[in-house]
């Protein structure tokens, strides 16, 4: 099973913010090119991030969670999500009222552009 592993140091996630970007209406994701290597072979680097502006921590941890399982769910699909790039997921207030059967293709149809 593929474990998700965050980033943890800001040079981290400033160089995966100057590679490739892709924007939504619920998200943005940032990828760049695996620069470190995760802790284990099998895990994918990606964080998920939320602005304090979205709304309180109960909003921003719902919208991440929602996030987080979409991308579970993407990564059961065979090469919907390319574990050689280190990823950055910012999510929008959009994605608080939105279903996740919406999200869902949003988020395959965006990591496959990121693949290009």
């Amino acid at each position: 099973m593929v474990k998700l592993e965050s980033l943890k140091k800001s040079n981290q996630f400033r160089k995966a913010l100057k590679e490739k970007k892709v924007y939504t209406d619920y998200f943005s994701i940032f990828a760049a090119k695996n620069f470190f290597k995760p802790r284990y072979k099998a895990n994918l680097l990606i964080s998920f991030v939320m602005k304090k502006k979205i709304g309180n921590a109960v909003k921003r941890n719902k919208i991440r969670r929602k996030l987080k399982a979409i991308v579970q769910k993407l990564l059961k699909k065979r090469g919907a999500i390319n574990k050689d790039y280190t990823y950055i997921v910012f999510g929008k207030s959009s994605a608080y009222a939105q279903k996740q059967d919406v999200l869902m293709p949003l988020m395959e149809k965006s990591f496959s552009k990121l693949k290009k």
